[in-house]
């Protein structure tokens, strides 16, 4: 008897997976061994954008400021051929392969999804769809998800990475969490035996690289920030950013009688407590949202509306209002820290001359190589200020976090944004207006490392898959120098690395620096350490077409033997190569039933 979709998964991943049956159906007793599915065969990027009340010539002290559907491309998935389905049954009924004895260890040594017994390697994780679940709180596409994450967990990945959106889950009113879809999700994923990553995502989607669909803050979060729009983060121009809410105002009352690190924490407590039969077991990671994308930066680079184009050093976020007190806003807080150092005319505002959104260093005083605002004792203070508060904001979080989850067995993680372009520059500006305190002369990333390491936390970095040569030179973009220096920072910091792609990438060359970036080979001692976990962006319609699905699987398995491997990329995706002809028609099965 033919074996269904779970069994055959089942066996080519070497453990048995979970199925649904019907009423009054019994499971199948049939069986075959792993060893006869996996066994190796023989042998000028300048922006035209107008100059949006650009400031004068000036060097600092600054002057006054002028006031869905992921899932479309199921429908266009081929249909399994007939002859692929008898011989899919053909090779369920037949009698395991006879091996060597040689052969038999080597297939012992994969007995969970392709992942060795004595673990030594880097875990994958899949970012799921970011429209997963959906508006009316349940699954997205259940059936293709489901039929998904048997195809995922055949090719040996550890698990997904699941966003649960503020937007959704406390929607309507304060402290009212509607969990539906995500209790539905992640028991999915407990069926199919993948870990999960589960990423608490204050922010918006929408307006950021890759956003495909659009979620909204809570609704009676955008309310008092339409009463009050000094909650949004805020540019020179007085344009108002609502990505998430301004870090100045994270100990502010500010919404529904709750300060917004209030909302994070409790917010935090309802999953722990919802989810707590799975924390530990199939929920292992929980990575906290801090800024715009979850990431700990300030929304210096925003894609909507065509305000930031890539490579644009971007803006400020720092202009909002002076409150009664420090605690108030982000300028009383640059007030406060002028009159502490003695500069009160520091206070009044951020600097001015220091470009637009699309700008590059050298057209802006604040940012030029030579004498520029940035490497003044004006500079230097207030870009410590603006990097501080940024750390200070991420420390609260962390901490309300650590203490929710404190001895559920979970790691808790922060994602660092990887900003290459500009980084051979020597004042660093896209980080600069990022919130990271990073230039020739200064190491931005260790404070955070630092931060990040007091609550034993892992550093999520990303642009991982990036090459120095592949990206704009005149641009000065050198993601590899960014990556090493990540990896450095974290070394020292002894905080454990994590990494995820910053882009869609399925070529061979992409997966070879992945693998380079995740040995962590850096400085010529890095021994044992690798990158603890990746995450890889996205299961999405090109995941599943067949030679980017033949290399992907290559690369899990090359992921998962860790960086003492001996064998090359090119022999283990020979391995691959006949192991995605075997699993073809189990793949293309799964896809049928994606289809509505």
């Amino acid at each position: 008897m033919a074996m269904n979709l779970g069994h055959q998964i089942g066996t080519l991943s070497g453990k048995q997976i979970p199925t649904e049956f019907a009423a009054g159906e019994q499971p199948s007793s049939t069986t075959a061994s792993p060893s006869a599915v996996w066994k190796s065969p023989a042998g000028n990027l300048r922006s035209n954008s107008p100059q949006e009340n650009a400031s004068p010539p000036m060097l600092t002290p600054p002057l006054t400021p002028n006031s869905a559907g992921e899932w479309s491309y199921l429908i266009n998935l081929p249909i399994l051929r007939p002859d692929l389905s008898v011989a899919c049954q053909a090779f369920a009924t037949s009698s395991p392969l006879e091996m060597t004895e040689e052969e038999v260890a080597g297939t012992a040594e994969w007995t969970d999804g392709g992942r060795k017994d004595e673990k030594k390697g880097v875990s994958v994780f899949v970012m799921m769809p970011l429209d997963s679940v959906t508006n009316g709180n349940t699954v997205n596409r259940k059936k293709a998800m489901n039929a998904s994450l048997h195809a995922l967990k055949s090719a040996g990945v550890e698990g997904i990475m699941i966003d649960v959106w503020w937007g959704l889950v406390e929607r309507e009113a304060p402290g009212a969490y509607n969990w539906g879809g995500y209790t539905e999700l992640l028991d999915m994923a407990k069926k199919h035996g993948l870990k999960v990553q589960a990423v608490m995502s204050f922010h918006q989607c929408g307006g950021n690289v890759g956003d495909s669909c659009t979620i909204p803050l809570p609704k009676w979060v955008r309310e008092e920030m339409e009463k009050d729009s000094d909650l949004a983060y805020t540019d020179q121009w007085g344009r108002r950013n609502y990505e998430y809410v301004s870090l100045g105002c994270d100990s502010l009352l500010v919404l529904k009688g709750r300060s917004p690190v209030q909302c994070y924490s409790d917010f935090m407590r309802a999953f722990k407590d919802n989810f707590k039969h799975l924390l530990g077991d199939t929920i292992v990671e929980i990575q906290v949202g801090m800024g715009p994308a979850g990431e700990l930066r300030y929304p210096s680079y925003p894609e909507e509306n065509g305000i930031w184009k890539f490579p644009g050093i971007g803006a400020f976020q720092c202009y909002d209002k002076v409150g009664c007190c420090i605690m108030q806003y982000m300028l009383s807080s640059l007030k406060a820290a002028a009159e502490a150092a003695g500069k009160p005319e520091w206070g009044s505002t951020g600097p001015t001359d220091a470009g637009h959104y699309n700008s590059w260093p050298e057209d802006t005083p604040f940012f030029k190589k030579d004498g520029g605002g940035w490497n003044s004792q004006y500079g230097e203070f207030f870009l410590s200020w603006y990097s501080q508060i940024l750390i200070e904001h991420g420390e609260r979080i962390l901490s309300s976090a650590s203490s929710v989850f404190e001895a559920t067995g979970v790691k808790i993680s922060v994602k660092v944004a990887g900003i290459h372009w500009h980084y051979g520059s020597r004042s660093h500006a896209a980080e600069l207006t990022a919130g990271y305190y990073n230039t020739r002369f200064r190491d931005g990333y260790l404070p955070v490392a630092q931060m990040v390491a007091r609550y034993g936390a892992v550093f999520n970095f990303t642009c991982i898959e990036m090459r120095d040569h592949e990206q704009p030179q005149d641009a000065l973009c050198a993601p590899e120098n960014l990556v090493r220096q990540v990896g450095l920072a974290t070394k020292e910091a002894q905080v454990p690395l994590a990494g995820e792609n910053a882009l869609p990438r399925y070529d061979e060359s992409a997966h070879e620096q992945i693998l380079k970036a995740s040995s962590l080979n850096i400085d010529g001692s890095s021994n044992d350490r690798e990158m603890c976990a990746f995450t890889y962006l996205r299961m999405n319609p090109s995941l599943f077409q067949p030679d980017n699905w033949r290399r992907f699987v290559a690369f899990v398995k090359k992921m998962n033997e860790g960086k003492d491997s001996r064998r090359c990329l090119e022999q283990v995706e020979r391995e691959a190569e006949h192991f995605i002809n075997v699993t073809e028609p189990f793949v293309q099965e799964a896809a049928l039933a994606l289809m509505p």
